[in-house]
């Protein structure tokens, strides 16, 4: 029995040596733990639902003054968002972005204030939650600096996010437009085309997002290229994700505490899906081989001098005086005597 143990403790190493792949995926794992990548998530979870209506109410009402309230744009707008969240959140998000559209006009200085706070709050546990999974240490700024900073990068995700979804949303009507202007509406193999140029374009997109969140949210900034392969795979994960998350959902929400608070209860879990998520690809893109490599400087060269300490005393001539003098001295006491 206990050799049976032995050897399946040194299959893992086995493999982590045979498979790199693995070796990569068990480091990351450490480091989110280490990292206290469950606890971030938490945070970051706690935050997302507490700021979502006042984020999206600002961010209409923001879009509505941009867009002199296009409802085209508007709805290509919502209809990204919709398909962002799995299909067992969508009519929670519906009812949130249609109370945003109604409330954004008034919005007032109260629901900015608000917004404001559970943004920027959000903002910066999410962006401590990114530092501390590249390793970096977590400096004292000081506190008007830092918030400023976190809204303006809170701004920046917002616009990322518009843009994404512009695209995505975009490129849908866009192909629709381009195969009635062809002829070939109707034809199943363009559509097929354009579903999966849809889909590529989704991908692209959703990975241009992760890149800068990845690699410019961290309090220091992290080299884009480093960040790529994270993106790429942080954009298909999220895809997966969502299909996950909306067979998950759909058995949390059969629950009795779902009965009780509803679709916030499914809000939660997704929120802390893609937290999750998101640490643990940044852990990941953070152990890759060429982030580990260090360079470690050798250290100042030291110089060995021997110390030669000369003490200055009185020479021989004056020891043979002294001498002398006590002895002349001594004879004449004792011829006294």
């Amino acid at each position: 029995m206990a050799k049976e143990t032995g050897d399946k403790e040194k299959l893992l190493p086995r493999l982590r040596r045979k498979y790199p792949w693995l070796d990569h995926l068990i480091r990351a794992n450490e480091s989110f733990g280490e990292n206290y990548g469950n606890h971030y998530a938490a945070a970051i979870t706690y935050f997302s639902v507490l700021s979502v209506f006042p984020i999206f109410m600002v961010a209409f009402a923001i879009m509505g003054m941009v867009f002199g309230h296009n409802q085209t744009v508007i709805d290509q707008l919502t209809h990204g968002i919709d398909n962002s969240v799995p299909e067992g959140l969508r009519g929670l998000v519906q009812q949130i972005t249609g109370a945003a559209l109604k409330s954004g006009s008034s919005i007032g200085v109260f629901g900015l204030l608000l917004a404001l706070y559970s943004g920027v709050g959000w903002m910066a546990n999410l962006r401590d939650a990114l530092t501390a999974q590249w390793g970096q240490e977590k400096k004292s700024e000081p506190f008007v600096g830092r918030t400023i900073r976190d809204l303006l990068s809170l701004i920046g995700l917002g616009l990322a996010l518009v843009i994404s979804f512009g695209l995505t949303a975009a490129g849908s009507g866009l192909g629709a437009l381009l195969l009635r202007l062809v002829g070939l509406e109707g034809q199943s193999w363009a559509e097929f085309l354009l579903r999966l140029a849809t889909i590529v374009l989704s991908l692209l997109a959703n990975a241009l997002v992760f890149l800068w969140v990845i690699a410019r949210l961290p309090r220091e900034h992290v080299a884009m290229r480093s960040a790529v392969r994270g993106a790429l795979v942080a954009a298909v994960g999220f895809v997966v994700l969502q299909q996950v998350a909306t067979y998950y959902l759909a058995s949390v929400t059969k629950s009795p505490s779902a009965a009780l608070f509803g679709p916030v209860i499914g809000l939660l879990v997704f929120a802390n899906l893609v937290s999750r998520f998101l640490l643990l690809v940044t852990a990941w893109t953070a152990t890759s081989a060429e982030n580990q490599r260090r360079v470690v400087q050798p250290p100042a060269p030291v110089l060995l001098a021997p110390r030669v300490t000369v003490q200055q005393g009185p020479g021989f001539g004056a020891v043979a005086g002294a001498f002398s003098a006590g002895a002349v001295l001594a004879w004449l006491g004792r011829r006294k005597g």
